[in-house]
């Protein structure tokens, strides 16, 4: 399943579920299924079943997922006719991963780390596909990382690497939009990571059952139509599972929590000399299997 938030004719962004070249509402069709079963409360118990937060979703758990399962009847909008928003816009921990690609520590000129480099962002950086990517003011120097986004689907505590992909709701496209004067203003990244619109995501959230192996997928990246980064998630030096098993040891995952996996090489603080995002520029992100995300760029 691909998980979407969307909006349709004047509707509030919603769930649903991108079918070829159609979008199912989730609600609506769980609500008419209830509906033609006879139920009365059928639109309260949809909401409460299926909301429109993609954390509360999840949530649900089993009983939010049978829900979606039994719908038999069918409430769908055109994906051509509809805006799609960010899959998910109030995780409760954004975690990144940094220098989690051999190929992206050996251009940056760092060691390979022992143990995964963590920061943070915060819900403010969430951007919808589409919208532009703010330049805060003051920086010179915004780059692009396209990222493979985890998003948990259950609680997680002292998972183990193998049984850690259990634990994974779907997966998305990250772009980890850096302002790379303000990343180095001290040792910590944060004020470099955590600006508003900083992390473009989307265009949905791909159900870990499509992605049976999430370390073989292509990353790329292109700026104005040219291709930037060009890589693969078999370089990781921490694959998905030894990242959960490492994070759930020091705190719960839950569900809703968005992990950002790290950036391969081709960042434009890599290049001699390095490139930098201006306004007008254009950046598209493709992962396989995850579909394109694409967001301009503008001054703060």
């Amino acid at each position: 399943m691909k998980l979407v938030r969307f909006s349709a004719n004047g509707h509030a962004p919603r769930l649903g579920a991108v079918q070829d070249d159609t979008i199912l509402d989730l609600q609506g069709s769980v609500a008419a299924t209830l509906r033609r079963r006879g139920v009365v409360r059928a639109d309260e118990i949809a909401a409460a079943l299926v909301p429109q937060s993609t954390r509360q979703f999840l949530e649900g758990g089993a009983a939010s997922q049978e829900a979606v399962d039994g719908i038999t009847e069918r409430v769908t909008v055109p994906l051509a006719g509809a805006r799609l928003h960010a899959p998910i816009t109030d995780p409760g921990k954004f975690i990144c991963i940094g220098l989690n690609y051999r190929a992206h520590a050996e251009e940056a000129g760092a060691a390979v780390p022992k143990e995964p480099p963590v920061f943070s962002k915060y819900s403010n950086a969430i951007l919808d596909p589409g919208e532009p990517i703010l330049r805060p003011r003051g920086s010179g120097q915004l780059d692009w990382e396209v990222e493979l986004g985890v998003v948990i689907g259950r609680p997680c505590r002292w998972v183990t690497r193998d049984k850690a992909l259990e634990y994974v709701a779907g997966y998305t496209i990250i772009n980890d939009a850096s302002a790379r004067d303000f990343q180095f203003h001290t040792t910590q990244w944060g004020p470099g990571k955590m600006a508003d619109t900083f992390a473009p995501l989307g265009p949905w959230i791909v159900d870990g059952k499509e992605i049976p192996n999430p370390h073989v997928l292509e990353l790329k990246t292109w700026v104005n139509g040219r291709l930037m980064q060009n890589s693969n998630t078999k370089d990781f030096i921490f694959d998905v599972g030894y990242v959960l098993q490492y994070l759930s040891n020091i705190m719960t995952l839950s569900p809703g929590d968005v992990i950002a996996t790290g950036t391969p090489s081709g960042v434009g603080l890599g290049m001699k000399p390095p490139v930098f995002l201006q306004p007008g520029d254009v950046v598209r992100m493709e992962i396989t299997g995850l579909g394109r995300l694409e967001n301009p760029v503008k001054e703060a």
